[in-house]
Order: structure tokens, then C-alpha cells, then sequence
């Protein structure tokens, strides 16, 4: 296997994940959508910064891709994307503290 397949395919591994960890971090980043209404100013400063949840999302969601190719032996199960965005989005909330709100 050349240099640039092994770097293709370990993108194309690597892509849903990172996709979905910035779609989920930008998402609940909008005014519109996050709860900083109800705690105020005090609420925002105690969220982590939008890089170390990017990152704690990013990892999870690679964690669960990884954990699926050893399930089932190949990538790109169904399954395993589903498990992926369920993974996010608890990391997501306790990132945030939900269970506050």
C-alpha cells in the first residue's frame, strides 16, 4: 500500500468523526441554542472552551470508530455511526452540565 492510500484511507476513517465533533461543538455554540439565558453571564464562563470540547467529542467519536472495526471488523457500519453521534452527544452534555438545566 502506497503512502497516499494509507493517508486516504486513514482520512476517510477519521472524516465522520471529526465532522461530527464540529457540527455538534458550532451547533451548541449558537446563541439560539444553548442555555445561557437561564444561567447568564456566570453560565458561559463556566463552559470549557469550544477547542477542549471539540477535542473531548473528537476522541469519543474516534474511540467508538475504532471500538466498531474491532466489533465487527470493518468500518462504516451503521451501527457504529449511531453509537458515534450517541457517544457525542453524552460527552456533549456532560461537557456543558445538562444535568443542571
Amino acid at each position: 500500500m502506497t503512502f497516499y492510500l494509507l493517508a486516504n484511507h486513514l482520512l476517510n476513517f477519521v472524516a465522520p468523526a471529526a465532522f461530527l465533533a464540529l457540527l455538534l461543538v458550532g451547533l451548541s455554540s449558537l446563541p439560539a441554542l444553548s442555555k445561557s439565558k437561564v444561567g447568564g453571564k456566570a453560565s458561559r464562563l463556566s463552559r470549557p472552551s469550544w477547542r477542549w470540547q471539540l477535542a473531548l467529542v473528537f476522541s469519543a467519536n474516534l474511540l467508538v470508530n475504532v471500538g466498531g472495526l474491532l466489533f465487527f471488523g470493518h468500518d462504516g457500519r451503521l451501527l457504529t455511526y449511531a453509537a458515534m453521534a450517541l457517544a457525542a452527544a453524552v460527552v456533549q452534555w456532560l461537557l456543558l452540565r445538562g444535568w443542571k438545566v
